[in-house]
């Protein structure tokens, strides 16, 4: 049941939603199946749109963050069966926040050399949280310092976290939805105790 306090929050995540106009009912359904009753403590939605050849293929991702859990809504198109018409899949995952092992919050601003914190001009924003169920290695070859050398030394490279990557550009996705990511980032690192 939702509380009355919180309805303009969820107001405010209802027109978010439908203002990517991608199947905004199902989406919105799926978000508020996983949150229950719980209290949403702060929220971001991206459209991911990608061309194809055959095609656009939309993707549309929910972040919730409630006091004990995040909350990860993915809904894309979903190929039809024949005989079918469209067809989307919405998947919601949920981590409780004891799990996170950390959230990576970068700002990207322009004049970095007159920066003033009242007047910030970000132009992108890259949000990382990590919990351990996915991550990509980056590789590349191995040097040994020496320019002149042609040997093979292998390869070297990092485990990263990639359980959630969101990355948004005011060119991309507008300067409100930037200021959003970076409230709901700052949210994330603010809420377990210890961050």
């Amino acid at each position: 049941m939702i509380r009355p306090e919180q309805k303009s929050d969820i107001d405010a995540l209802r027109l978010a939603i439908e203002s990517f106009g991608y199947f905004p009912a199902l989406v919105f359904d799926s978000v508020m199946i996983s949150l229950g009753g719980e209290e949403m403590v702060s929220y971001v939605v991206q459209h991911e749109p990608t061309i194809t050849p055959d095609g656009i293929h939309r993707h549309v991702t929910v972040a919730l963050l409630t006091p004990t859990r995040l909350i990860i809504n993915h809904t894309d198109d979903a190929d039809a069966s024949p005989g079918v018409g469209a067809q989307a899949a919405s998947t919601s995952e949920v981590v409780t926040l004891d799990h996170i092992s950390s959230v990576s919050l970068s700002r990207i601003v322009s004049e970095p050399s007159t920066y003033q914190p009242d007047k910030v001009d970000l132009q992108e924003v890259l949000l990382t949280v990590a919990w351990g169920f996915a991550s990509r290695i980056d590789l590349e070859p191995a040097t040994c310092g020496d320019p002149n050398c042609e040997a093979d030394h292998g390869l070297t490279g990092q485990l990263v976290g990639d359980d959630l990557v969101i990355r948004m550009s005011v060119d991309a996705d507008g300067a409100e939805s930037v200021g959003q990511l970076v409230r709901f980032g700052l949210a994330m690192q603010r809420t377990r105790d210890g961050w």
